[in-house]
């Protein structure tokens, strides 16, 4: 069994429903065994034009599924829970998106699966709830924790953007659903 860290993203609907649905149908995949789900992190839409925030988490499970299996199922879990993909390849507004950050210690460049994700240490959206639950995690490529990366993106976000915002928030239904 590997470790694996899932981040789990949601702008439309009932954002932490989604990220929970989609937590519990990863429990349910055949060689699938869920470990830990961060709190969720309300941020502002990165990359993309929205008017519509994020609720953000990381989760951490154990796999006997290969990476691109894993992926699968996690795509699955998505269109199963109504995504849909756009054909422009620009990011827009989703029910649910589910990414791969860590499969073990595993270096992967495929054209549909990079691991570890490329943009960990640059999102904080990523970093508050992956060193949360994994403080230690050692990123396979930069040689740094989840911490340290962290405190790295939050002192290049101080200096940046001043005015981006990530907020804990809890998993109490109703919390912050209405989208900012």
């Amino acid at each position: 069994m590997v470790t694996a860290y899932i981040g789990l993203g949601s702008n439309l609907g009932c954002r932490r429903e989604n990220l929970l649905q989609a937590w519990a149908r990863l429990g349910e995949v055949k060689g699938v065994k869920l470990l830990a789900l961060s709190s969720p992190y309300r941020s502002e839409p990165v990359g993309m034009e929205s008017t519509s925030w994020f609720i953000n988490a990381v989760g951490s499970l154990q796999t006997s599924l290969q990476p691109e299996e894993l992926l699968a199922a996690m795509l699955a879990v998505e269109t199963g829970l109504g995504r849909k993909r756009g054909l422009t390849g620009r990011p827009e507004d989703r029910s649910i998106d589910l990414d791969l950050l860590y499969w073990g210690k595993s270096i992967c460049n495929k054209p549909r699966l990079i691991l570890p994700h490329p943009e960990i240490a640059n999102r904080l959206f990523v970093l508050l709830p992956l060193a949360e639950i994994g403080p230690g995690v050692i990123h396979p490529v930069r040689h740094k924790t989840s911490l340290e990366m962290l405190q790295e993106c939050m002192a290049k976000q101080a200096e940046d953007d001043p005015g981006s915002e990530v907020q804990k928030t809890s998993w109490a239904p109703g919390n912050n659903e209405v989208p900012r």
